[in-house]
């Protein structure tokens, strides 16, 4: 097991997540919080591989993430709608799309807490202190 590794996805996961928390505080735009909300969901589902010592997958579904990681954490059908929103954030929100509606301040904070979360919740799992990830 590559507990550096994973640590490592772990920090940068933190940085994305915590930059959405201080957009959202701030009433930044939506858009652009959830941009950073896909990529700290894309990379704590990807921590897993990197602990595993395993390929890192090109992917950014975070559903099809998961699917090859479900034996380590699963989720139940309201949190897999959260990771089908997400995904679709990385081309809604990173993109310009005609006539698309920015997501709502309530959608982005579901899928922040779930975010927030998920990364307590992987910390556990992989035996990876909290404080050591937010210190880096």
């Amino acid at each position: 097991m590559n507990e550096t590794s994973a640590k490592e996805w772990l920090v940068k996961a933190w940085h994305h997540l915590s930059s959405a928390k201080l957009l959202f505080e701030v009433n930044h735009y939506t858009d652009v919080i959830a941009v950073d909300l896909h990529y700290a969901l894309e990379i704590i589902l990807k921590s897993f591989l990197a602990y595993q010592n395993r390929q890192i997958l090109k992917t950014h579904n975070l559903l099809e993430l998961h699917s090859h990681i479900s034996n380590l954490i699963d989720f139940n059908e309201d949190e897999k709608d959260v990771l089908r929103i997400a995904s679709a954030y990385h081309i809604k929100g990173s993109y310009p799309t005609p006539h698309r509606a920015l997501p709502s301040r309530e959608e982005i904070k579901k899928v922040l807490d779930f975010t927030d979360g998920l990364l307590e919740q992987v910390c556990v799992i992989l035996r990876i202190e909290e404080n050591e990830i937010k210190m880096l």
